[in-house]
């Protein structure tokens, strides 16, 4: 076999090995987008049980982590990739990394649902729900953006950042006004600010992400939280 062939052969194999962690990581994502979703319907809701699904779940975002890991490092040693081919791994182990701390986070949004169930909201969730549905839009286009190398959706990911923010400090003067108000609301006006934080914690992996898709694809660190 000639070197020329090998390489190509070796550079088929490699797509396709490269086309099944593809598929493994949408899956890994859209497990971690429901998980957000779930963890503020509870909350929302009051809901225990859905609550404590999220929390069961995350060990199956944890399990896919795992196998995509040991997968890039098959890739690593089997196709031994170079250039930009090897960084396409490499930012494949940062961005389960990132989708692993989201989950983390809608963990801990469904334990604070378990700690406040018995107790009537202090205020209807209006913000918290529109930085969910930003969050999960996010993640969703900082994986695409990742599969198809678009620089131009990955930078519209940090567009969408600055709302997350922008609602947060929203959230974070609405309950400082409750909490002095009426210091009965404390302890859960807290929880809240907890979520909030956490969701705004999910939007910056996502603009990690988007950050990394840019830099494998133009060689530039650019910060898109500027």
């Amino acid at each position: 076999m000639t070197e020329g062939k090998e390489f190509t052969e070796r550079k088929v194999v490699y797509e396709e090995k490269m086309n099944k962690l593809y598929d493994k990581l949408q899956q890994m994502g859209s497990l971690v987008e429901e998980s957000i979703a779930r963890s503020i319907e509870a909350l929302k809701t009051q809901n225990q049980e859905l609550a404590q699904v999220v929390i069961d779940g995350d060990d199956l975002i944890d399990d896919l982590e795992h196998e995509i890991e040991e997968k890039c490092l098959e890739v690593i040693a089997t196709q031994q990739p170079m250039a930009k081919d090897l960084r396409r791994v490499a930012t494949l182990f940062k961005i389960i990394n990132d989708l692993e701390r989201m989950a983390d986070y809608a963990t801990s949004i469904a334990k604070i649902t378990l700690r406040i169930a018995d107790q009537p909201l202090i205020k209807p969730l209006i913000d918290i729900p529109r930085m969910t549905a930003i969050s999960q839009k996010m993640v969703k286009q900082a994986l695409d953006a990742y599969v198809r190398e678009d620089v131009e959706l990955a930078a519209a990911v940090g567009k969408d950042d600055d709302e997350v923010d922008k609602l947060f400090g929203q959230i974070f003067r609405e309950l400082l006004t409750i909490m002095m108000e009426n210091p009965k609301t404390i302890t859960q006006a807290t929880h809240l600010l907890f979520v909030g934080r956490w969701l705004e914690r999910i939007s910056d992996h996502a603009t990690n992400i988007a950050e990394e898709v840019i830099f494998l694809v133009t060689g530039e660190k650019r910060n898109l939280n500027d």
